[in-house]
């Protein structure tokens, strides 16, 4: 779900694999606001009691904005030494954000809102400032989706898509705790990614189950003293700090993703410091947690199935099948000889094997995209399975190596924060029958995706939450903007944020298997009516409809 540079990781890269799950994280169309991940959305992950002294200090508990500051006022006034963006000649991330006019800062936040005297973290983030001064409107915080994506270098691509009204913002990039140049987390995963398929088989399973529960061992085991904080209401509460120690009144926001759950938490914990609100891709709050992914099986069949009929087209090129039947008929045959064997592609001296759980992996991340381009990719890479399930040479190409490179190889940087973020937000079973179970039940009318989406995860190995999660009981006014074929974040999600926030409006894009929209998909109708939002403030009088 995320770049690179000194401290990136390939947990968030959005641009390369699923985004990584939960995240969710969208293949780019153009340059514009170029993160977005996954669920990579979704990803995947779940909670505990929330104690008497922070339920006093949050507005949306006690509805009050004077406790909510209690003990936070050297936070709050604190002075940000902004600064060059670029930490060193080979550091792409920091040389985009200054040709995009940006410079960086860090912001001091408690790791514990409960003691602000205690330890504390910094959080990175940048500014782009506004250019049009004279008809500024005010400071927009961003997010690019993840959970765990580093947005540092999300304003750029965000200003471009905004056209003439990004110049009135002051546009925020923010890395949020233990990501990117923030804090940092490292749980010493000797992979890059904890998103697998549970496979066709109960041996496959139950490899799972062990692999994920050293991963979790291993985050706790260096880093226990601090996973209890990483959680999406403390992000929330550092994104106040920001906005106090910009000297904000109130902000407008704009998430992606996972982000839309982050700026719906944030509208609940502070209510009356938010003005102009935009969701593109979003959650249902009630169903987000550690197994975020459960429900988007049809959403990815269907996705899979509209690319089978495109790959169809095209079989002079791809040889996987001249119908959409064939083509999915040829994806069923690479899951089952993985399953014999793992698949062995690549060429001396990088080669990956890719068993029935990996295979699973790849089925799920280029599924978010119905460009052309990511269609594609898509395809050339089924091709490259299917040449090594028929046990012929099966060379990659360098995109795909990458992708596997990052994923399935040690990672290159911090690992964890991702799982950590589910998992300290939301309560999962802990009973490694409950997956089994569900993984049977899912199987039955989704043999390709139910395995993915109902897999074990960490955090059923992982120390309960502190915090039970937030519960939408504000009308907040927001823009909602979603994609009717999101396999990622289904579209049933805006749907249902959309009644819980009546004062909302749903901007729905018919049509397209896409994950993220606004400025990435090149969708003018969604665009424009975007930007007229943040150019005026007014919502439209009823939900509106734009077409692929």
């Amino acid at each position: 779900m995320t770049r690179t540079s000194a401290h990136r990781t390939s947990e968030h890269h959005p641009d390369a694999a699923i985004a990584t799950v939960t995240a969710m994280a969208p293949r780019r169309r153009a340059r514009p606001a170029r993160r977005v991940l996954a669920v990579g959305l979704a990803l995947a992950a779940c909670l505990g009691a929330i104690s008497a002294t922070a339920s006093a200090a949050e507005p949306d508990d006690a509805g009050s904005a004077a406790n909510s500051a209690a003990g936070l006022e050297r936070y709050h006034h604190q002075r940000l030494d902004w600064r060059s963006c670029v930490l060193g000649p080979d550091d792409t991330v920091g040389h985009d954000l200054e040709r995009g006019g940006a410079r960086c800062a860090d912001v001091t936040v408690p790791l514990d809102y409960t003691d602000p005297r205690g330890r504390t973290i910094t959080v990175a983030i940048s500014r782009i400032r506004a250019s049009d001064t004279r008809h500024r409107i005010g400071t927009m915080l961003t997010n690019p989706g993840g959970p765990g994506g580093s947005g540092l270098d999300l304003t750029p691509g965000l200003r471009t898509a905004m056209k003439e009204v990004g110049a009135r913002y002051d546009l925020i990039g923010m890395d949020p705790r233990f990501v990117g140049r923030s804090t940092a987390l490292d749980c010493g995963w000797p992979i890059g990614t904890n998103l697998f398929s549970a496979g066709l088989s109960r041996a496959s399973f139950d490899r799972q189950v062990a692999l994920q529960k050293d991963l979790a061992d291993r985050c706790r085991a260096s880093n226990g003293a601090v996973l209890p904080y990483i959680t999406t209401r403390n992000t929330a509460r550092d994104m106040d700090v920001v906005r106090a120690a910009l000297g904000e009144r109130r902000v407008s926001y704009f998430g992606y993703s996972y982000g839309t759950y982050l700026g719906t938490v944030y509208t609940q914990m502070f209510p009356g410091r938010v003005d102009r609100v935009v969701l593109d891709g979003a959650l249902d709050p009630r169903r987000y947690g550690p197994r975020v992914l459960r429900g988007s099986e049809g959403e990815n069949d269907r996705a899979l199935s509209d690319w089978a009929a495109w790959t169809a087209l095209r079989d002079d090129t791809y040889h996987l099948g001249r119908t959409r039947a064939e083509v999915l008929a040829t994806v069923t045959r690479v899951q089952e000889a993985s399953a014999r064997d793992p698949l062995v592609v690549g060429t001396a001296p990088e080669v990956f094997r890719l068993d029935d759980s990996r295979v699973g992996l790849v089925l799920l991340m280029d599924n978010a995209d119905d460009t052309d381009a990511a269609r594609a990719a898509f395809a050339d890479e089924m091709a490259t399975l299917a040449r090594a399930a028929a046990g012929q040479p099966a060379p990659l190409s360098p995109e795909f190596a990458g992708k596997l490179r990052m994923f399935l190889t040690a990672a290159t940087g911090p690992t964890g924060v991702q799982t950590a973020i589910l998992c300290g937000d939301v309560a999962a079973p802990r009973d490694p029958e409950v997956y089994w179970r569900d993984i049977e039940a899912a199987r039955v009318a989704h043999p390709l995706y139910g395995p993915f989406t109902n897999n074990i995860v960490p955090c059923a190995f992982w120390d309960a939450p502190r915090e039970e999660p937030v519960r939408v009981r504000r009308d907040v006014p927001m823009l909602i903007v979603a994609a009717d074929g999101d396999p990622r974040t289904p579209y049933t999600g805006s749907v249902a944020l959309r009644a819980l926030v009546p004062s909302s409006r749903l901007l729905t894009l018919r049509g397209a298997n896409r994950h993220a929209v606004y400025g990435l998909y090149g969708n003018s109708c969604v665009d424009d009516r975007v930007n007229d939002y943040l150019a005026t403030g007014r919502l439209p009088k009823t939900d509106r409809t734009c077409v692929k």
